[in-house]
């Protein structure tokens, strides 16, 4: 039996703009203010944001972003790789080394973004506690 008093409660809730909040979380900002500094450190999300005081520990982005940082820079740097080993041809441990440092360099600047956006995204959609409030 459903209690329609939820439903009613849930639909007077104001709508969450999806594409601003996953900007603000690209920025490592609070997905709710956009000023407050969503991380502690370099993964670690804070509880709540130092501004507006939006509780930011209900987040669950797990493997997601790392899933998707590893199919990003795979997708960009496996072309490249071919297309730079077909024209000019480099020596194999100078082609390893250089798409190396490429590949950990990407990686380490797109994880903690894409962490955010996770994070913005599921504040927008309400998921995981983020329902209440604002």
């Amino acid at each position: 039996m459903r209690d329609s008093s939820t439903f009613e409660d849930a639909e007077t809730l104001a709508e969450r703009p999806v594409k601003p909040a996953m900007l603000r979380g690209w920025r490592r900002r609070c997905p709710c203010c956009g000023s407050g500094a969503m991380m502690r450190g370099y993964l670690k999300v804070r509880n709540e944001c130092p501004v507006c005081g939006e509780e930011l520990h209900h987040h669950r982005a797990d493997d997601g972003p790392a899933y998707l940082t590893i199919l990003i820079v795979g997708h960009l740097l496996a072309p490249l790789i071919l297309a730079v080993y077909t024209h000019w041809r480099p020596e194999p441990l100078v082609l390893a080394v250089v798409f190396s440092v490429g590949c950990v360099a990407l990686s380490l600047y797109l994880l903690p973004r894409l962490k955010g956006m996770i994070v913005g995204l599921q504040w927008a959609k309400r998921m995981h506690g983020f329902g209440g409030g604002r």
